[in-house]
């Protein structure tokens, strides 16, 4: 009777404990959609190998007040990135690449100055290769010009690099495209075919489909951002349209998958118990930096563009389109997967906080969460100020360059200039060595038009970096 008491109890208390969580993700989820109007959203929380919670919440399809529920299927953009990383790592387990080669030994036709380029350099966005995307821009007359993937190819080998390949990061679809090219060779099948054979149907994903604006898509949740119109010189009310976009099939593995929470959950459970890769020693390559030139570690690892290479609590993951994102915790045996139906919603910045309420010491982990909790109560203009104190309080308190500089753009886009120029200035004060980050907060400083105080921004970065062409050119337009 005493132990079936204790059986009893303990059950219950572990029913309450997970009811506790789920009103704490509750709470997060439904403050994040108030704040930045985010129509309809998934989660699912993958703890100690199985899927811990999978919930729905608003509406998927505003036209139709269809509300989300778990078969409800979102565009997830960038994070097809992590899909093509895991069919290049299934290559190179079979032997049939090297991670450290240069792309020109798998694929011919290459220019001369991309000789150098690795498979490595590939995926962690440190190529130099010229943007495939700026080709398709319909302002910049790509899509006028260039009708089909032959003319585009051609049209790409012919432009200049941008840097040296090694360099510097340059987040780039090129990269994602060539590897695409690698994996239809490899297989001698098309990628799409591929990744499903390899990974959608040994995960279960059911309800991952290869698609864009132009697809039908079963239980498919249209995408909004918010636009500001103008009206002469005033700002008019920002206004929630349909988002429609076109990834052509080339342009896939970087940017062209839809899903569910839940399926990405199942897949986050059969990469990390072995149905995707070999060895966890792949995965652990897949999930580490590689090296710049200068000998520094990239922000990015092999394919994964949220890498949170700290002690304690690592993570990694990866965003899309600003609506979709997730974290896995290696060492911690969770995941934290949420997809949104707005551009523009940044999941990202809060997947941190929503990992903590299965583990509560991953905000005392993430410098970043830490100071989006605590500037959102006293102020963006403190921000140094908190910094300070913070570290003498924890001298392991670091915040991180690259993310920072991150989410003060994805500040910048949503029109909160004036918060995103102090994590700029911010950036600078932790980082002063850094061209990259004057050069981002002297573009922040004109768009809140400070051009004084942009030129001297401008003038710092060029002085440390000499190579900053870029920054060099809107100089000349200053002065």
């Amino acid at each position: 009777m005493k132990n079936s008491i204790l059986i009893t109890l303990a059950i219950a208390g572990t029913s309450l404990s997970a009811q506790n969580k789920t009103a704490d993700v509750d709470s997060i989820i439904k403050r994040e959609m108030s704040e930045r109007k985010i129509p309809g959203l998934q989660i699912a929380v993958v703890q100690s190998g199985k899927i811990a919670l999978n919930k729905s919440y608003g509406v998927a399809n505003i036209q139709d007040n269809i509300p989300v529920d778990s078969q409800t299927i979102f565009a997830i953009n960038s994070c097809t990135k992590v899909f093509t990383s895991v069919a290049i790592m299934q290559l190179a387990e079979d032997g049939k690449i090297e991670l450290s080669d240069p792309v020109s030994k798998y694929l011919d036709g290459l220019p001369p100055s991309w000789a150098s380029v690795t498979i490595k350099q590939l995926l962690t966005h440190c190529s130099g290769l010229p943007d495939l995307l700026k080709l398709l821009d319909p302002y910049t007359g790509g899509l006028a010009a260039l009708k089909n993937e032959e003319a585009i190819w051609e049209k790409l080998k012919s432009i200049p690099l941008e840097f040296q390949p090694g360099e510097r990061f340059s987040y780039n679809q090129t990269n994602a495209y060539l590897l695409g090219k690698i994996i239809d060779k490899f297989r001698e099948k098309p990628f799409a075919e591929v990744f499903s054979e390899k990974q959608f149907e040994p995960a279960g994903m059911g309800s991952t489909i290869f698609g864009d604006s132009r697809d039908v898509i079963p239980h498919f949740a249209p995408t909004y951002f918010y636009r500001t119109a103008l009206d002469g010189q005033k700002y008019m009310e920002q206004k929630m349209v349909n988002n429609y976009y076109e990834f052509p099939y080339f342009r896939r593995t970087a940017a062209g998958l839809n899903s569910t929470a839940k399926d990405i959950a199942q897949w986050v459970i059969a990469l990390q118990s072995g149905k995707l890769l070999k060895s966890k020693a792949t995965i652990e390559t897949m999930w580490s930096p590689i090296q710049f030139n200068n000998g520094q570690n990239t922000p990015w690892a092999l394919g994964w563009g949220l890498a949170k290479f700290r002690k304690h609590h690592r993570a990694i993951g990866m965003s899309g389109g600003g609506r979709a994102a997730f974290l896995i915790y290696p060492d911690d045996d969770l995941a934290v997967i949420v997809l949104t139906n707005l551009g523009g919603g940044s999941p990202e910045d809060y997947l941190e906080e929503l990992a903590a309420c299965y583990i509560p010491d991953i905000l005392n982990a993430d410098p970043l969460t830490f100071l989006r909790i605590n500037l959102r109560k006293t102020g963006f203009d403190r921000a140094i100020k908190v910094v300070k104190e913070q570290i003498k309080k924890d001298p392991y308190f670091k915040p991180n360059e690259f993310e920072l500089n991150e989410w003060a753009y994805r500040m910048m886009q949503k029109g909160e200039i004036k918060n995103a120029l102090q994590i700029f200035k911010l950036n600078v004060f932790l980082f002063p060595n850094s061209w990259n980050a004057y050069d981002s907060y002297g573009e922040a400083l004109l768009k809140d038009n400070s051009k004084e105080e942009a030129i001297r921004m401008y003038k710092k970065s060029i002085e440390l970096n000499q190579k900053n062409e870029n920054g060099k050119k809107i100089l000349e337009t200053l002065i």
